[in-house]
């Protein structure tokens, strides 16, 4: 089901700029509120308990002149603070039928209660209409004796005024009996189909003397909001403005960068190296993400290069054995008379040229898979332990190897990648014709240092760096490649490492980085 539905959502889902969604997902954010004070009813309760506040209030005024104008003595009243906040909540509160009417009773309404009741009447009628709240008055036995047309007739058996005999004030949500839809969004307001019915008792020195009975209808939803709608037009309107220079901002800081950016790849894909300087409105992620870009489109003109480079001392250097073959075969060809002896000078000079050839495939190759190399992440290897290996593998009689290594920590390389450069250096020093190599290590930070230093006749100034190239070699005569050390640079590349040749006073002289393993392994 869940799958299905994805796909249909991929089928038709369009195709949007980022300023757009980000837009968008303000916009939804910003209207949560409004969302929020329709469906979860937060404006519309706010309005009936107003309502209901309202209400509290004309009750406690009413409450106090009943008890004025009460003929006989009473009790002063308390003194004690008696705050009575509104309690209704739409989606909690029970929703009553509407009011019964009141229903007849033999019992006849106290007199003190009738006398006060006439005073009280004027009060209650200007009351009624400022506040446009329905009021009656009952005595102590639930009776009217002040309001609508149920006079003399009982409430008693009411249960908010139940309980109001018994002294308990109470508020209660009523539907209201006259109620008709008048627009087509009614529905959604509650409050316009309710009349709140707040009931209170009068006490004097504890007991009741008498009870007010109000209701009124609340402001619906839409009543409400059309009543505020100054204050809710300036608030739609600030709240879009905000919006608006939040989208603009998000756009200058995020959008239109990763729409340079995106300029940008084109141009490098088109062979034009030109990055953009991060702008100075720009995230901290999107900078990153410019610098990052950065180094990428350098590395690959770097790269560009190097393969350029590359092609062109790879054609070279098998144009001269190519050519050496093809011209011994040629002559073969045309002296068909050759002596025995230059035939076989002839073909002895094919056959180098075709070893060398061999040769220099090899080395491709095995350039090849170095550059492709990627060391293992968890790689932990024994520094120690392959110095030794290949000291112990080289030394003879016409080449003595030193080792001077303080205790060092498993470097991030494997052992065999590590081997096959010490290997190439030491191969190195040997056919260069140096009798001794030394090599001494120690940690540095978050790195190895190992130099490996010789007696040999030493590396020219001018060749510090080009000895790394593919191809160099001054021992081409002697079938050297040049590309030896092209693969020890590119193996140490795998893993994080580097090697450079260090200029000293007498022989040669190499330096390699090489990172700290994180996993395993100790002070070797």
């Amino acid at each position: 089901m869940i799958g299905a539905l994805k796909e249909v959502a991929k089928r038709h889902w369009p195709a949007l700029r980022l300023r757009t969604i980000l837009f968008l997902s303000l916009l939804f954010v910003a209207a949560l509120p409004g969302v929020g004070a329709v469906f979860l009813r937060v404006y519309e309760n706010t309005l009936v308990q107003q309502t209901e506040a309202e209400l509290i209030a004309e009750g406690a005024v009413l409450a106090g002149a009943w008890r004025a104008d009460w003929p006989a003595p009473l009790p002063p009243p308390s003194e004690r603070l008696d705050p009575q906040p509104p309690r209704i909540d739409l989606n909690a509160m029970p929703l009553l039928p509407a009011q019964p009417a009141a229903v007849p009773t033999p019992l006849v309404a106290v007199a003190e209660a009738r006398a006060a009741a006439v005073k009280l009447a004027p009060v209650v009628r200007e009351a009624s209409l400022t506040t446009l709240a329905a009021t009656r008055v009952l005595d102590a036995q639930g009776i009217v004796v002040l309001g609508g047309d149920d006079f003399r007739r009982s409430y008693a058996a009411l249960p908010e005024v139940s309980r109001a005999l018994a002294g308990e004030t109470t508020t209660v949500l009523r539907r209201r009996a006259d109620y008709e839809p008048r627009y087509a969004l009614e529905w959604l307001s509650r409050a316009s189909s309710i009349r709140v019915h707040y009931t209170r008792p009068v006490l004097a020195g504890g007991k009741v003397i008498g009870v007010l009975m109000l209701s009124r209808s609340p402001r619906g939803l839409f009543v409400g909001v059309y009543q505020d709608r100054g204050k809710i037009a300036l608030g739609v309107a600030l709240i879009f403005l905000t919006l608006v220079v939040l989208a603009g901002l998000l756009s200058r800081g995020i959008s239109r960068p990763i729409d340079a950016l995106a300029e940008a790849t084109d141009n490098v894909a088109r062979g034009r190296l030109t990055v953009p300087e991060p702008p100075p409105t720009a995230a901290i992620e999107i900078r990153s993400l410019y610098l990052n870009f950065a180094a990428m489109a350098e590395r690959i003109e770097r790269r560009s290069r190097y393969l350029r480079d590359f092609a062109a001392a790879v054609s070279h250097e098998l144009k001269t054995p190519i050519a050496g073959i093809k011209g011994a075969l040629e002559l073969i060809e045309e002296h068909p008379e050759m002596r025995e002896t230059e035939r076989a000078r002839f073909l002895a000079n094919a056959r180098a040229d075709a070893d060398r050839l061999s040769h220099l495939l090899r080395r491709l190759l095995d350039l090849a898979r170095a550059d492709m190399a990627a060391a293992p992440e968890d790689a932990a290897s024994d520094l120690a332990a392959a110095v030794l290996k290949v000291a112990d593998a080289h030394r003879g009689e016409t080449l003595a190897v030193a080792v001077d290594l303080a205790p060092l920590p498993a470097v991030a390389a494997p052992e065999e990648l590590i081997e096959a450069v010490l290997e190439t250096l030491v191969e190195n020093s040997r056919q260069a014709g140096a009798t001794a190599v030394r090599v001494t290590a120690a940690a540095e930070a978050a790195r190895v240092r190992l130099t490996l230093r010789d007696d040999g006749p030493g590396v020219p100034a001018a060749d510090h760096e080009r000895i790394f190239e593919p191809f160099h070699t001054s021992r081409r005569a002697e079938g050297g490649s040049g590309l030896g050390l092209a693969i020890a640079r590119s193996l140490l590349d795998a893993c994080g490492g580097t090697i450079r040749s260090v200029p000293v006073p007498e022989g040669a002289a190499f330096e390699l980085c090489l990172p700290i393993a994180r996993w395993g392994g100790g002070p070797a």
